[in-house]
């Protein structure tokens, strides 16, 4: 009869559990992994013998089978190494205790039997709880913020050895509880690199990203070459509510499975690439599909600077994230889907030279090239966009002596206004995210606003989802000046924060 011993794989960012079997068959000495292996978990047979034979483990001269179930699944991480060893061991007799049923075993073993971590611990953490697992054996991995998950036993293990004495009921220090454990369970404290404190004028570009913020609204900001674009998104940060825990640990859990570092966990993420970036390393994929920069942008922010220089098609692949909240990448081995609600701030020249429009500079751009210039923000993506904000050149002479809000100031009132949307939509929903069955519940216009939208709607030809976005900025609008239904003044300000010329795709905003 066959060893079973349990692991976890990972889809995606989501988990499930594996069964690792292992019977000694008659035949020639070899290890044979079905169960559909990929090249990381074939190559398992070759660490798992060394490690084996480290430990000075007596295999017999028999073959080796490990099937993976479920079979349909395609298993894509070495995380089932410690699973595997462990079976091999029990069947080969080399410990005569029960394998406790209630465990799952996660990490990739050395040549000299140390178990080691890999990337996308944290998730597979997450799904062992999800499946009922009442002991997680794994590697000994600090980053890992286990004094948050509770219900689960963790066997921290940093050989083979360790494991097996367990099983005899031989605690050793590397036993750690999440319910006893020393590790500190405050929050860090959150640093940010920069306040609004410090941005001088723009005072209505201000208003207006604390609008973004408070109902997760995207942005596209335009204005001439140092006008302070850049600077407004990379300040952008410092007003969002921090991450709740299940948000931050979907954050960890897609950057784990990216390999990249995270540095406060308890903040928005923030990613700008650079216009050069490929369409693959934006949205995600590669034959072992890896999360891109709009799944490490997921709860957070994606600035794309210089956006029309972006490649248009590059641009395009983003209408889907930007409407569904997620981004699914199908191979001819398998398909995975990945998170990213993001928020997108957008900043571009006006034209080429970036000078139309100013009153200090001569613009020396021709219509053609002007026209061929915006158009590369295609007019899906523009749809897309909830605010469309045009910045001008601040006189310092003028904005020194004025006294600007703090970030703090203008995170408190985001997060007022944030609280009231979760508390109305049940939920952790913004009013730019939530569907429009359920807006609309919450939504009751007068006569008079009725026909001041279809006045709106009329002259600027409107798609229907530019109308629902003026009123998702007038329910937002409305949240942060404590109103609990829309006021003329809010949808009166949406419209100015959302009003373009289409003909020339040339964005102004009202005075």
């Amino acid at each position: 009869m066959a060893t079973v011993v349990s692991s976890i794989g990972l889809r995606g960012i989501e988990g499930y559990k594996v069964q690792v079997e292992v019977q000694l068959l008659p035949g020639n000495e070899g290890v044979s992994i079905v169960g559909l292996p990929d090249a990381s978990v074939k190559e398992s047979k070759d660490r798992v013998m060394a490690a084996l034979y480290a430990y000075d483990c007596e295999i017999p001269d028999k073959k080796i089978i490990v099937n993976l179930s479920p079979t349909e699944e395609r298993k894509n991480s070495p995380f089932f190494d410690l699973a595997m060893a462990i079976g091999i061991m029990k069947e080969a007799g080399e410990f005569k205790d029960p394998i406790p049923e209630d465990a799952a075993f996660l990490g990739v073993l050395s040549l000299d039997g140390s178990v080691k971590s890999v990337d996308g611990m944290l998730p597979a953490i997450i799904a062992a709880k999800k499946e009922g697992f009442k002991r997680l054996y794994l590697p000994v991995d600090h980053e890992l913020p286990i004094h948050h998950i509770d219900g689960i036993e963790f066997y921290f293990a940093e050989t083979l050895q360790d494991v097996i004495d367990s099983f005899s009921g031989q605690l050793s220090t590397f036993h750690i509880s999440s319910k006893n454990t020393t590790q500190s369970s405050g929050n860090p404290e959150i640093i940010y690199m920069k306040d609004f404190q410090h941005v001088l004028g723009h005072q209505h570009a201000k208003r207006a990203l604390e609008i973004a913020a408070a109902g997760g609204h995207h942005v596209l900001m335009v204005g001439p070459p140092g006008c302070g674009k850049s600077l407004l998104a990379e300040t952008y940060p410092s007003i969002l509510p921090p991450l709740k825990q299940e948000s931050q640990f979907e954050v960890m859990s897609i950057y784990q499975l990216a390999g990249v570092t995270i540095h406060q966990s308890g903040l928005a993420p923030f990613r700008e690439p650079h216009h050069s970036a490929s369409a693959v390393s934006l949205i995600g994929g590669g034959s072992n599909p890896k999360p891109g920069e709009v799944s490490l942008a997921h709860h957070g922010v994606l600035f794309l600077d210089e956006m029309a220089e972006f490649p248009k098609r590059t641009l395009d692949m983003l209408r889907q994230p930007l409407e569904s909240g997620k981004v699914t990448i199908s191979r001819a081995a398998s398909t995975v889907t990945y998170p990213a609600k993001f928020q997108m701030l957008g900043a571009m020249n006006p034209c080429p030279c970036g000078y139309i429009g100013s009153r200090h500079y001569y613009c020396t751009c021709t219509p053609k090239q002007i026209a061929k210039y915006q158009n590369r923000i295609s007019g899906p993506i523009e749809d897309r966009m909830d605010i469309l904000l045009k910045l001008d050149a601040v006189i310092l002479e003028n904005e020194s002596e004025i006294q600007n809000e703090t970030s703090a100031e203008i995170r408190t009132r985001v997060i007022k206004a944030r609280e009231r949307q979760y508390e109305r939509y049940h939920g952790d929903f913004t009013n730019a995210t939530v569907e429009n069955e359920k807006l609309m519940t919450y939504i009751h216009l007068t006569p008079e606003q009725q026909e001041m939208m279809h006045q709106w709607t009329s002259k600027h030809n409107w798609s229907t989802r530019v109308q629902m976005k003026i009123l998702r900025l007038a329910r937002t609008i409305s949240d942060l000046s404590g109103h609990n239904d829309i006021t003329n003044e809010a949808i009166w300000e949406s419209v100015n924060l959302r009003r373009s010329q289409v003909n020339d795709k040339r964005i102004e905003v009202a005075k």
